[in-house]
């Protein structure tokens, strides 16, 4: 643990902060797995909505830099992909 004040607080707003952004990380990977769901159930009609509910957020979040937009760029390329494919 640090000696100085403003490191003390400084590790208590980082782990705050930590556990925040890490639950809305959390939040991304379970809409990612409702649109491979859909995916899966050939479902075209649901896997779009669940899509676009999804983007919606990693756009938000890339913008708060919670993710990454490279790796936001990823999934949804991978995504709307896989949605594609469904006949």
């Amino acid at each position: 643990m640090a000696n100085i004040k403003s490191s003390k607080k400084h590790a208590i707003v980082s782990k705050k902060r930590r556990e925040f952004n890490s639950s809305k990380r959390s939040t991304i990977k379970t809409f990612i797995k409702k649109v491979y769901f859909f995916i899966k159930q050939k479902d075209k009609e649901k896997a779009n909505q669940a899509f676009s509910t999804l983007q919606s957020i990693i756009d938000r979040y890339v913008v708060k830099r919670i993710l990454h937009a490279n790796k936001a760029a990823r999934h949804k390329s991978i995504l709307i992909k896989h949605i594609k494919q469904i006949s």
